[in-house]
């Protein structure tokens, strides 16, 4: 089948039902001893939640999240932090406001398909912004005549990371063009690199910008999650996007995110970091033996882990064989919005699942890839 006749959530919606999921970047494995602590807190925080202002409740749950994140400038209690269902909601909210700046972004490439899907919708034209261009703060990251600047780190699915020296180079350089830099950092929360404080460097440099932040990638609370959409002080009218879409989000969803943001602070995620780590170990043993090209991403540490197929096995075609085999992953095509063909050779898994689901699964897919490089060449 082709990799790109569908988008990455069509997949992920299909694996929902099978057994051994790899394939969407939520968190499927079981609460930590600490989590499942709050779980049985449930009545007392939706009690409190609703005893109290929904202005406190937010508030309490943004200096906790932010905190655990390293952004000690976030603008908190300023109206700049919007509470959104998903980060999903919050790109398109950003980009219906967006209309009114520009309709040219340069987006990075690869990276998940429903932003530029979103963008798109709203009626931008995208430019591709590779991640070398930012690595090496080369000036073509701003050709195509855009007016935004829109990326995503750390990237899915490559783990990639705009260090800070990159960051300043970046909003120097939109703050100069009046371009507006616009950042996804769904994924912050599984690398340590990128705890630096963005807030700090984005306002330094008066850049017009939006940041958006996440809480669905991190934490197993079965999909009771919050995007922050935060704005810049400049003029985008994001507050009235936002209003055309929603008037608050669940002040019992806060309470908790607060909580386990909380507990993230106070060991959580380290212990959500060695668990990812064992698992990216565990998958790439698994597949050393099989001589297939290195690991793409080296150093990424985010929750899923890119994977090279065999010379001659395409992303389609591994995809329709372990679905087959009940394992379900993602087909890398539709991460390069532009170009599909350039992510046809790989494959994407989730390592945020219970481990010994996660080995049954990289097992099966491991006994497969032998098969397919065993016969890759093969007379038919």
């Amino acid at each position: 089948m082709s990799t790109s006749s569908q988008n990455l959530t069509s997949y992920e919606s299909l694996a929902l039902a099978g057994p051994l999921n790899l394939s969407d970047g939520h968190p499927r494995q079981a609460p930590t001893e600490s989590q499942a602590a709050i779980l049985d807190q449930m009545t007392p925080l939706y009690r409190g939640a609703g005893h109290s202002t929904f202005e406190k409740v937010e508030t309490h749950a943004h200096e906790r999240f932010f905190s655990a994140l390293g952004q000690k400038s976030a603008p908190i209690g300023t109206g700049r932090v919007l509470s959104c269902y998903s980060s999903s909601v919050a790109v398109d909210i950003f980009a219906r406001a967006l209309r009114d700046r520009t309709d040219r972004v340069g987006l990075l490439h690869p990276t998940f398909d429903n932003i530029p899907d979103l963008l798109r919708a709203w009626g931008h034209n995208l430019v591709p912004v590779a991640e070398t261009a930012l690595s090496a703060h080369d000036d073509s990251v701003f050709d195509g005549d855009i007016g935004c600047v829109f990326v995503t780190t750390p990237n899915n699915p490559t783990g990639w990371v705009m260090l800070p020296e990159t960051m300043r180079w970046l909003a120097r350089e939109c703050s100069a063009r009046g371009v507006v830099l616009a950042l996804d950092t769904s994924f912050r929360g599984f690398d340590t690199r990128a705890w630096y404080d963005h807030y700090a460097i984005l306002e330094e440099s008066e850049v017009d910008h939006v940041v958006i932040e996440d809480s669905g990638k991190l934490w197993p609370t079965q999909e009771l999650k919050a995007g922050f959409l935060v704005a810049g002080a400049g003029d985008l009218p994001l507050v009235d996007a936002f209003s055309d879409v929603l008037l608050t989000i669940s002040p019992f969803v806060l309470a908790l995110l607060g909580e386990f943001a909380a507990d993230a602070a106070d060991g959580g995620f380290a212990r959500l970091h060695a668990m990812v780590s064992e698992h990216r170990v565990f998958v790439r043993n698994a597949l050393a033996e099989l001589n297939l090209p290195a690991p793409p991403d080296p150093e990424s540490r985010v929750s899923v882990e890119r994977v090279a197929l065999p010379p001659g096995v395409s992303a389609g075609e591994a995809y329709t064989a372990l679905s087959d085999m009940d394992v379900h992953v993602l087909p890398c095509g539709p991460f390069h919005w532009d170009e599909p063909g350039e992510g046809d050779s790989f494959i994407r898994l989730s390592l945020a699942r219970d481990t010994e689901m996660l080995r049954q699964a990289v097992t099966r897919t491991a006994s497969w890839l032998a098969q397919a490089r065993a016969s890759v060449g093969r007379p038919a």
